[in-house]
């Protein structure tokens, strides 16, 4: 049994971006979230390492896709970064070069 995993964001991005989605988007990403809190593991359907400890937090809703960066700080908490609509089949380096700096600036913050 998984102890409850703490979700937190940080900088502000996460916010920003569920700003821009719909309600029924919104409830599906926040959906994953409640996986991502319970769930000891979650296939790659919904979760997958991007790289440098950055992963994804996977969602699809009416054939739009949309990703959500976060890291694992201390094996529990989840910190959300920035989130963006997948509109290519790979995820754009550009997305994950911007989740790498808020990485680092949250690691510095700390």
């Amino acid at each position: 049994m998984v102890t409850e995993r703490k979700i937190r964001t940080y900088g502000g991005y996460f916010e920003a971006f569920m700003e821009t989605l719909t309600e029924k988007e919104q409830d599906k990403i926040l959906y994953g979230l409640l996986l991502l809190k319970t769930q000891e593991r979650l296939s790659r359907k919904f979760v997958d390492y991007i790289k440098e400890g950055i992963y994804e937090l996977r969602t699809e809703y009416n054939s739009n896709i949309f990703r959500v960066f976060f890291i694992f700080d201390e094996g529990n908490i989840v910190v959300l970064f920035n989130g963006f609509q997948k509109k290519t089949q790979k995820t754009p380096n550009n997305e994950i070069e911007k989740a790498i700096k808020i990485k680092e600036a949250y690691y510095a913050d700390k």
